[in-house]
């Protein structure tokens, strides 16, 4: 006779979603084992094993997803920048907000103005939208400190916050998100000391899990950028990078010869871009908020990335100024309505390849044995209703580390 296993929990009542090598991969009438915070068997009710479980949980019917991950969020920063949003609507360039103090330098000043404490109060509120809509990992840069010791106080205030709150928190440096206002004269002068002083104590401190930049024609160049990364990559620490965004600098091949994580943005990306990324293992992070918020017209070339295989993730870009969204779920509509992802692509962008634009796909974003036990019980009918229904939070059960919350 099969010896009777012991487990922590079993979660039964509802179907699966894998996601399992991106797909919906439903399994009906699923189960769900549990030992010590780690998936140790997934599959059809009717072929589980002779489990003895310390809890039991049946749902009702619904689905089961994993636990949704943001790769991409600015979610630590001072103040906000409602103001302007409302000066754009009634007709004011951005040239004259800037020229008024406004822009990034805005929230650059809001920031340095912030302690650690009032960052991680302000950054919790924001991430408690998302996880309430089933986040359960997410990322989460500096950049809008732009000096030595605010850049240190954003990642340490982002270490702090994930010690608090019920998910899994990567921390990215992203200093090279634009120049300092003290620099503005000498931009080789802050590639300096973010190169011989700031990414050392950064690593030395263990704040980051990786270096991101934005390559942009008002931002940083491509040389500038490989400076950057050659520092990370002496370091020890991946890379990621904000590209063609706004145009074609060639940003995302940079990032792909750099194996880079992910590109993110991406409008502009080029086939020359993509098949680089391809070639690379590089994830395709499409952010859909700041498209949306920007008027952009350029959409990323999704068609390309199906022909090339490029894994495409979707991602909040949670910030300020240009995508101030604190809904996964709406980003995966927009991903869908304005990009022409499918849903079956959408959810997977924000499970299986946000996990792997984090460095993460091993153990985190699909449900399969040996992986964290991060889960999400929807009382939908199908995946697709994730995408379709717009706003509201959608009522929903957050299993992390094999803890309901």
């Amino acid at each position: 006779m099969a010896e009777t296993k012991q487990i922590d929990s079993l979660w039964l009542g509802a179907d699966v979603v894998t996601m399992r090598d991106g797909h919906y991969n439903l399994i009906a009438d699923g189960a769900l084992a549990v030992h010590h915070g780690e998936l140790i068997w997934v599959g059809p009710r009717s072929d589980m094993p002779d489990f003895t479980a310390r809890q039991q949980h049946r749902f009702d019917g619904g689905i089961i997803t994993p636990g949704l991950v943001d790769c991409h969020t600015h979610l630590v920063f001072g103040g906000d920048r409602s103001q302007e949003f409302e000066q754009r609507l009634n007709g004011v360039s951005y040239a004259d907000i800037a020229a008024q103090g406004g822009g990034i330098l805005a929230t650059v000043r809001a920031t340095r103005a912030a302690t650690q404490a009032q960052l991680v109060t302000s950054a919790r509120w924001r991430l408690a939208r998302l996880l309430a809509e089933g986040v359960t990992t997410v990322e989460i840069k500096s950049g809008y400190g732009l000096d030595e010791q605010s850049e240190l106080t954003m990642l340490r205030a982002i270490r702090e916050l994930a010690q608090s709150v019920p998910a899994d928190v990567k921390a990215t440096c992203l200093a090279a998100h634009a120049f300092p206002p003290e620099f503005r004269d000498n931009p080789q002068g802050w590639i300096d000391i973010l190169c011989q002083r700031l990414l050392p104590q950064v690593k030395a401190a263990g704040l980051a899990d990786a270096v991101d930049a934005f390559c942009e024609h008002l931002a940083f160049s491509p040389a500038q950028v490989r400076t950057v990364f050659d520092c990370a990559r002496a370091l020890g620490l991946p890379v990621k990078l904000h590209a063609e965004q706004l145009s074609s600098l060639g940003g995302a091949t940079l990032a792909a010869e750099y194996g880079a994580l992910s590109a993110d943005h991406l409008e502009y990306a080029t086939e020359q871009d993509v098949r680089a990324m391809a070639q690379s293992g590089t994830v395709a992070v499409l952010l859909p908020g700041a498209f949306y918020l920007l008027r952009e017209t350029q959409r990323p070339p999704v068609s390309v990335f199906r022909q090339y295989g490029v894994p495409m993730a979707l991602a909040s870009d949670a910030n300020p100024g240009t995508s101030p969204a604190l809904s996964l779920r709406l980003m995966m509509n927009m991903g869908c309505t304005l990009f022409g992802m499918t849903p079956e692509e959408a959810l997977a962008g924000v499970t299986l390849w946000g996990a792997k634009a984090l460095g993460m796909q091993a153990t985190h974003g699909s449900l399969e044995a040996g992986k964290v036990a991060n889960f999400v019980h929807w009382p939908l009918a199908r995946p697709a209703e994730l995408v379709y229904w717009l706003g509201g939070e959608l009522p929903c059960q957050v299993i992390y580390r094999g803890e309901a919350q």
